[in-house]
């Protein structure tokens, strides 16, 4: 009967959008995915919802560009923000997605968390480290997704989770809630929609 609480029955795609402006009013709970240029998020995303051409996925980053809003099972909204840390966008590009970025998150009145991306394989990047304090500075509700998992051997993945743990560590005495995930094994989706039914519901 647990297994059944899970299972996503509707998602449905609102609207994409070049600016925080531009979205709907909306009286449902929003959860914002975001995360460096190829961490995997459109495969996350449609792993989550269990549609598989939901999001689209590319070999190329910096795919998403706009900010992508759905609403899933006619009781929360899921918004795919464009990745940060393109290296091959312009100047002028890369800020316009950073604007973009920041004003969604600082703005949109409905939103409850963000899952920041991040991939397991490397070390702290800079980008993420700095998007990641710069939710404590605006006090924004967020969660590190670590993905790619099944990359890596259980002693390289134990590994590589403690060192970015010391590194969060230098800046939070809490540190934020994680989740660890696979889109290829399907590994994490019931931890991370389990998350979102209780946040929900408390609210």
């Amino acid at each position: 009967m647990e297994e059944e609480k899970l299972v996503v029955k509707k998602v449905e795609f609102l609207l994409s959008v070049p600016r925080q402006d531009m979205l709907p009013v909306k009286n449902m709970p929003e959860y914002a995915f975001v995360g460096r240029s190829n961490v995997g998020k459109s495969s996350l995303i449609n792993m989550l919802v269990q549609k598989k051409n939901l999001a689209h996925t590319s070999g190329q980053p910096g795919k998403t560009q706009t900010i992508n809003l759905y609403e899933v099972d006619n009781s929360w909204l899921l918004a795919d923000l464009p990745g940060y840390g393109f290296a091959k966008a312009s100047k002028a590009q890369r800020e316009q997605f950073r604007k973009m970025i920041t004003h969604y998150l600082t703005q949109r009145a409905n939103l409850i968390n963000v899952f920041i991306l991040v991939d397991s394989r490397l070390e702290p990047q800079n980008s993420d480290l700095e998007q990641i304090d710069f939710m404590g500075e605006n006090a924004i509700p967020f969660s590190i997704v670590f993905t790619k998992t099944d990359k890596l051997s259980q002693s390289q993945l134990a590994k590589n989770l403690s060192i970015y743990e010391e590194a969060l560590a230098e800046n939070w005495q809490v540190l934020p809630p994680m989740f660890y995930t696979s889109a290829e094994k399907g590994r994490g989706r019931d931890e991370l929609l389990e998350y979102i039914r209780k946040m929900n519901s408390n609210d």
